[in-house]
């Protein structure tokens, strides 16, 4: 046998493989059994695994290219049950009349194909090189295949990347090459999946590895909940990582990882030794990296800065005075979210008449209007609140995982399956509350099965025979109109009609006319202990014309900055994150912030606001550029804004007056 870094443990893997083919009859004689499906079920197959293989196409080879061009290799990726989703490379190496082998489609499970790389990395969940005479078979001993297995964000084997050749390229380098291209796909699968919504810290011990597919991937919530992690983060932290706050992992608080600035490396500190270089990257609703605008007032001076313009504190709604301040992790209530919109409190009384009813309820509103926040006070409020509460993303989860994930399996169920087996995320809401987000994604085969939950209120797990009983309350959201897909066949009627017993409606924010007391709720469940300034008259006059696409998820996430950056002081416009002054801008006839630059120009004998003729039509009059400049003390961002013009075209009519070099 060739000699490998891992010596005995290898020569065991062999040996095990070749014995499990000798159980399946299979002789070193025997010509491989190329199982290859239909046409059609080849492009459903495709179909089912475009997001690995449009990952692994688009985002790891090309960093790969270089080395493999010239290595007269075959790359390819099978799926966890061992069939060929796609190959890329040189196939001039195979042995003539063979190349049907290497089809998509095709399946190479040991069972069918004897020892090989793709099948034994399936069938032991490891990294292995299978050199030449290796392979059980004869037929396939003219190559040499170095493969790895790939797991998804759940930890799930859902399939392998194999470079094969006929050992033109190293062993050792090969080999090694197929484990960082296999990280790379993980660590790209687990970012494509939660970069929406969650914030990412990548960690590592080296500064200069923090961008190697060797670092370790957290991804977090707002909370601070832990929701997945690469495999790297859990050798770096030596923990397991399953549902912890991140709080708990470093020696640093939550706010100083979110309010970091974004791809600026700091230091961490693991377990009150261990040391770490690490990045945070915020969800791309957040795009932006909020600059601490009080640094500019202040840097020429010991003084604090004052606004150019008093404003003034608006003070707190009494509804809000009166209850004690709620930590953010902490969930609301269903009183808690009624602040006085009347589609919210119709929402909030019909939720509470069938509250301990056998009566499932459907949410439709727009993306982060607060579906989840509902489903939570609900839950919060209902006669299950000591027991789970479940929320399943069915748009996240892999379609061809969704089974899986929501019924459940028996060990040795399929390829890659857990040894232990899984309950289910079902039968993990037993007593409690199912959450199913993003209904609409479902997959029709999984409908199905759901109904037959539904109507028996029982669960089978998948490669069982035995059902177990669960006890929930079903509450589903979608963004969609499920009546649309129902009649367009891509959602079963029969579902439709047993989510749906009653239908709730959240508005949009730019809809609701509680406004003023959200945005003041938000922050007094954002801010720390000694933020007690409050938000600004100016801050208030601009949410309010705020279009908000967002809705309240960016609320929040322009609250979060806001409070990062003025610390203690008053919420200013100058605050402000610029994606939330590029929302308002695109909005015809509007300028950002206003308030500040109308009071002064009209300080200057400028028109106001109101009879002016829109920025975009007709900006400022130039003689008052330098007055502005002056009334701004010198600060470009916030001169810009007021202007609603960019910072490129200020420095240049600056140029012109002599004010900027």
């Amino acid at each position: 046998m060739a000699p490998h870094s891992d010596g005995a443990n290898h020569e065991k893997l062999i040996l095990d493989s070749w014995a499990r083919c000798r159980d399946y009859g299979l002789t070193p004689s025997t010509q491989p059994e190329l199982h290859r499906p239909s046409a059609g079920d080849v492009g459903v197959l495709l179909e089912a695994h475009q997001f690995l293989v449009q990952t692994t196409y688009h985002e790891v080879l090309p960093y790969y290219e270089h080395i493999l061009s010239n290595s007269h290799c075959l790359i390819m990726l099978a799926d966890g049950r061992g069939q060929l989703l796609q190959s890329w490379g040189d196939q001039r190496f195979l042995e003539p009349g063979y190349t049907q082998g290497f089809e998509a489609g095709t399946s190479w499970i040991e069972r069918y194909t004897g020892t090989n790389a793709i099948g034994t990395a399936l069938a032991t969940g490891q990294a292995i090189q299978i050199h030449r005479d290796e392979h059980f078979l004869k037929a396939n001993r003219f190559m040499t295949g170095s493969a790895a297995p790939i797991f998804d964000a759940s930890r799930s084997l859902i399939g392998v990347l194999d470079v094969s050749s006929d050992t033109y390229l190293p062993q050792t380098h090969t080999l090694g090459m197929v484990k960082m291209m296999t990280q790379s796909v993980e660590n790209r699968l687990i970012i494509n999946l939660f970069k929406g919504e969650h914030f990412f810290l990548t960690f590592n011990t080296n500064l200069d590895s923090l961008d190697s597919q060797w670092a370790g991937i957290l991804v977090f919530t707002e909370q601070g909940q832990v929701i997945s992690a690469n495999r790297r983060a859990d050798i770096l932290l030596g923990l397991e990582l399953s549902m912890v706050n991140i709080e708990s992992l470093f020696d640093t608080t939550l706010r100083n990882l979110i309010n970091h600035p974004e791809g600026l490396p700091m230091q961490l500190t693991a377990s009150g030794k261990y040391r770490f270089y690490a990045t945070v990257k915020r969800p791309v609703h957040v795009r932006v990296i909020p600059r601490d605008f009080r640094q500019n007032h202040r840097a020429a001076t010991t003084e604090p800065a004052k606004p150019s313009v008093p404003l003034r504190e608006v003070p707190l709604p009494n509804l809000l005075a009166q209850h004690q301040r709620l930590p953010a992790n902490q969930p609301f209530t269903l009183d808690a979210i009624d602040l006085g919109d009347p589609r919210i409190s119709k929402a909030v009384r019909q939720a509470k008449r069938i509250l301990d009813k056998d009566i499932p309820i459907l949410i439709h509103g727009e993306t982060g209007v607060g579906k989840e926040v509902f489903v939570k006070a609900l839950h919060e409020t209902s006669d299950r609140a000591a027991y789970p509460l479940v929320a399943v993303n069915c748009a996240a989860i892999p379609g061809d995982l969704v089974e899986s994930e929501l019924f459940g399996y028996e060990k040795g169920a399929f390829t890659g399956a857990s040894q232990k087996g899984s309950m289910g995320l079902i039968r993990k809401a037993h007593k409690g509350t199912l959450f199913l987000d993003e209904l609409g994604d479902m997959p029709l085969k999984v409908q199905a099965r759901l109904l037959r939950v539904l109507q028996e209120r029982k669960v089978t797990p998948l490669g069982s025979t035995e059902s177990y009983p669960v006890d929930i309350r079903l509450v589903s959201a979608t963004n969609r109109s499920l009546k649309t897909d129902v009649e367009q066949g891509l959602f079963r009627q029969d579902l439709y009609y047993r989510v749906t017993g009653l239908n709730l409606e959240l508005p949009p924010l730019r809809e609701r006319q509680d406004k003023t007391a959200l945005f003041h709720a938000l922050w007094e469940r954002y801010r720390e202990a000694d933020q007690e300034a409050g938000l600004s008259e100016d801050v208030l006059a601009l949410f309010h014309r705020h279009p908000w696409p967002g809705n309240v998820r960016q609320l929040v996430s322009v609250l979060q900055i806001a409070l990062a950056m003025a610390d203690t002081d008053l919420i200013t416009a100058e605050h402000l994150p610029d994606d939330f002054f590029a929302d308002l801008q695109e909005q015809p006839h509007v300028t950002a912030p206003t308030t500040l630059a109308v009071e002064t120009a009209t300080e200057m004998g400028e028109t106001s606001e109101a009879e002016a003729t829109p920025a975009n039509e007709q900006p400022f009059p130039e003689q008052s550029l330098p007055e502005l400049y002056q009334h701004c003390e010198g600060n470009i961002s916030m001169l810009a804004r007021h202007l609603g013009i960019s910072r490129t075209t200020l420095y240049k009519r600056l140029k012109e007056f002599g004010l900027h070099s």
